[in-house]
């Protein structure tokens, strides 16, 4: 796997700038976005540099479930009863602008589809 080069999200983990964190364990971090696309507008990171999903290896698997079960729990925190989308962008053609691997957590209102 690639290192990860230096992000916003790894000084935001550091602590270095502020984030508005709802939700900290050994290996994740949940703080709000600060552009949000949707009412409830969450970002889920792992604190282990992983710059995208394409460099996630077989290594990684308990780490990449415990973000989605992060992910879930966030949700529930944040009151989503009635549904919300996880999202992975992942490099230039799905929108990722932020090269460590985040999910987004995105609520309060229905969803449309096709997304993009």
């Amino acid at each position: 796997m690639s290192e990860t080069t230096e992000t916003i999200f790894s000084k935001i983990i550091r602590r270095e700038i502020p984030a508005n964190i709802i939700y900290e364990d050994e290996l994740a971090l949940a703080f709000k976005d600060i552009a949000p696309q949707a009412p409830v507008h969450i970002l889920v990171i792992p604190k282990k540099p992983i710059a995208k999903l394409d460099e996630a290896e077989s290594d990684d698997q308990a780490l990449l479930g415990h973000l989605l079960l992060t992910a879930k729990r966030v949700a529930q925190e944040a009151g989503l009863e009635n549904g919300y989308r996880v999202v992975i962008n992942t490099d230039v053609d799905g929108g990722q602008t932020v090269y460590h691997l985040h999910l987004h957590i995105l609520g309060g209102r229905q969803m449309a589809w096709p997304p993009g």
